[in-house]
């Protein structure tokens, strides 16, 4: 049996109608509202509250080796602050996020700092999820408004598996991470 190819050009009503489908499937993706379910509700966002701008933050946390603040004549890795950028979910740069204080800063020069509300474990060798209460904002912009923002999605970011000791004092080490940053503002 021998297959026939059709030599028709297509009709701008059908071009349009497969356009039309095309968009109809992007927007349906598009539209997947941001969910909470999965997460620990130590760090869901409280009811009243909407997801405003997802970012991606892609950067490095460091650590400094310290004498422990109640034992002195011990030592740990300690947090010392992180210097990620965020991306949009297309990977376009859209803010940078750095610290201490954490701060996060859209490019349009609004940023804002927060106060940690809670954490949860969200798994072996990975940062734990966040929830922080914004700080009001500086400057006008993406960030205007900002209530919440949540830390998911983590991919590494915990401390250096590197003995911290008493020779190391002071000693600074970074570590790459990942999270999704979810920016959340009032209903």
């Amino acid at each position: 049996m021998k297959t026939q190819r059709s030599n028709r050009i297509p009709t701008v009503a059908g071009l349009f109608a497969v356009s039309l489908l095309a968009a109809c499937g992007t927007m349906s993706s598009k539209s997947m509202a941001y969910s909470q379910n999965d997460l620990p509700a130590s760090v869901q966002v409280p009811t009243g509250n909407k997801v405003a701008w997802e970012t991606v933050g892609v950067g490095e946390i460091t650590y400094e080796c310290r004498a422990k603040a109640d034992m002195k004549s011990q030592t740990e890795w300690v947090f010392a602050g992180p210097k990620a950028v965020l991306n949009d979910r297309q990977g376009k740069q859209v803010g940078t996020y750095y610290g201490p204080p954490a701060t996060w800063e859209a490019k349009d020069g609004s940023k804002l700092t927060g106060t940690q509300v809670a954490v949860a474990p969200s798994g072996e060798g990975n940062l734990p999820y966040q929830l922080v209460k914004a700080n009001p904002v500086v400057g006008a912009g993406a960030l205007t408004g900002v209530t919440y923002i949540q830390r998911v999605a983590l991919k590494g970011g915990v401390a250096p598996k590197t003995p911290c000791t008493t020779a190391t004092l002071g000693q600074k080490s970074q570590v790459q991470y990942q999270a999704d940053y979810i920016f959340w503002k009032a209903n």
